[in-house]
């Protein structure tokens, strides 16, 4: 089993930034690609970036220039860079894993964290 613990969220004025961190345990071999996905209340959710063990990116195109996705793969760790936030990006904001190649889907990852919330307010 893999667990996948995030932090970092918070509120933030709009055209500021934060930075989210996931932190992986357990069964971490096994892991190829990380991502993030967020959930605004009543909504989808959509992949916002992910990364595969050797830094292959992929961005939606709502956050592409905005957002930055990165891992450390010796510390176990993801991180999304979020500069220039705008209030449509207020969700939660979740941590995804997979053994496999990249992936939109949600239902390809298999190991999941509990969230976190971003708020973009003025």
């Amino acid at each position: 089993q893999v667990q996948l613990v995030e932090s970092g969220g918070g509120l933030v004025q709009p055209g500021g930034s934060l930075r989210l961190s996931c932190a992986a345990s357990g069964n971490i071999l096994r892991i190829n690609t990380m991502a993030w996905y967020r959930q605004a209340a009543g909504q989808q959710r959509p992949l916002v970036a992910s990364i595969t063990s050797g830094g292959t990116t992929y961005y939606a195109d709502s956050v592409k220039g905005r957002f930055t996705i990165s891992r450390d793969n010796a510390k176990n760790m993801l991180y999304l860079q979020m500069n220039s936030l705008k209030p449509e990006d207020t969700a939660v904001y979740s941590c995804a894993a997979r053994r496999g190649p990249n992936s939109f889907y949600s239902y390809d990852y298999n190991y999941w964290g509990q969230g976190t919330q971003v708020t973009v307010s003025s």
